[in-house]
């Protein structure tokens, strides 16, 4: 018992040592880095879907906590506190949804403020300052939708964006690097995400860029008479297969090989470590959407049905405007309108290995009768009885033009 406590004791100690460190090397950094005199905002671009974090760079050392602001634009005098004045907002990510809005979507960690599931509407200025409204350290985000992605498929012949030059600016895609191979042992495939860009000598001088006179075609930065130009440009996408093999501890070890014909006809692979499995019920005709447990947009994702790749060159999303089944760009598997043919169990690849399974059973649902305090029986009443209305207003005005027109005809003249 003593032992146990005695360990206890060891690891509480640990632990604030390390928070310890941890709060040291963070002031550290904010005393190698003088806040800026007059607030400058970094430029920093992410797809639609994506999780980022933005760092305090710099505060006084007799600030010992941040609040971070959002705004618009600096024309936009509205501007949102997305923290408490402690500066202790701590969320879940597993509770967050694409739907929520920005107020819930946001946690606060050692200063840092980290989005989740960053939108399209969350573009702006982020600012670090205090409850009094000092700022220190200011961000110009710009996130880039993925309704319109362009993707290249650089298997097929298909080739990226070139780069477009006008007099007063050039519009060109900056690459993030090639994903790791999405599956292992089988053909997999690669991403690489591209971002709008715009290289401009008129650019705002209040924006810091990494590369002078380079910033993302979102930013805040680019004049107004060249913004129009650089939203019809569209962030893309490029895709190749690959082909990687598994590591050590997922090839089959020695003296199994014999025996594993035999037992993977059963549906078992001795030498594979059982992933988690869920089993999910979905009522036929609705809408599934699944999600790959821990992956991001940017993460290497891959889906498998039962023996039947998923590949992004068939299945992904605007490749057929007519699939029921696709992959959208943020690496959820979509099923419009679920089907008993969607019954199986569904693989999610992250990194290159199988991390989850979802065993789907899909079952009818017995229509109960229709009743007058329905939604829809109400919006169907609603309809037909102004639908009525509208005919006999018409159907009145029609007599009454035809009866005035009969009188005016048939009157003598003088």
């Amino acid at each position: 018992m003593e032992g146990r406590v005695l360990g206890a004791t060891v690891l509480l100690c640990l632990a604030d040592v390390l928070r310890a460190f941890a709060i040291e090397e963070k002031g550290d950094v904010f005393n190698r880095m003088a806040c800026p005199a007059f607030l400058m905002f970094d430029n920093a671009a992410y797809l639609a879907d994506m999780t980022f974090e933005l760092p305090c760079n710099c505060k006084p050392q007799e600030v010992s906590s941040v609040v971070w602001y959002f705004q618009k634009s600096t024309d936009n005098h509205k501007t949102t506190v997305l923290t408490d004045f402690a500066g202790t907002v701590v969320v879940d990510s597993e509770h967050i949804n694409v739907s929520s809005n920005i107020l819930k979507r946001f946690s606060i960690r050692m200063f840092s403020l980290i989005v989740f599931q960053a939108q399209v509407t969350d573009s702006g200025h982020y600012l670090c300052g205090t409850k009094d409204g000092d700022f220190f350290y200011g961000y110009d985000v710009d996130v880039q939708p993925t309704e319109h992605v362009r993707v290249a498929f650089l298997d097929r012949g298909q080739h990226v964006q070139g780069n477009f030059t006008d007099k007063f600016f050039s519009l060109f895609t900056t690459f993030w690097d090639w994903t790791r191979c999405d599956r292992c042992g089988v053909r997999g495939e690669q991403r690489r995400i591209g971002l709008c860009y715009m290289r401009s000598s008129q650019l705002h001088p209040r924006y810091r860029t990494a590369v002078p006179n380079v910033t993302s075609c979102g930013s805040r930065a680019v004049p107004v008479h060249f913004q129009r130009a650089a939203r019809l440009r569209r962030p893309e996408v490029a895709i190749r297969s690959c082909l990687t093999p598994c590591l050590k501890e997922d090839a089959p070890k020695e003296g199994m090989q014999s025996i594993s014909n035999i037992i993977s006809k059963l549906g078992e692979k001795p030498w594979m470590a059982k992933i988690p499995t869920q089993f999910h019920k979905q009522v036929a005709g609705s809408v599934l959407v699944i999600a790959c447990p821990g992956a991001r947009p940017e993460h290497a994702v891959a889906w498998d049905k039962d023996s039947v790749r998923l590949y992004r060159s068939h299945y992904l999303i605007g490749v057929n405007k007519t699939m029921r089944v696709f992959i959208d760009h943020g690496n959820h598997l979509h099923i419009r309108q679920v089907q008993l043919s969607d019954e199986g169990t569904y693989l999610c690849w992250h990194e290159g290995k199988t991390v989850a399974a979802f065993q789907l059973s899909v079952f009818y649902q017995k229509k109960d009768k229709r009743k007058f305090s329905d939604p829809e029986t109400i919006f169907a009443i609603k309809t037909i009885g102004l639908s009525y209305i509208l005919i006999s207003i018409v159907f009145v005005i029609i007599h009454v033009y035809r009866f005035c027109r009969r009188a005016f005809s048939s009157s003598p003249r003088l």
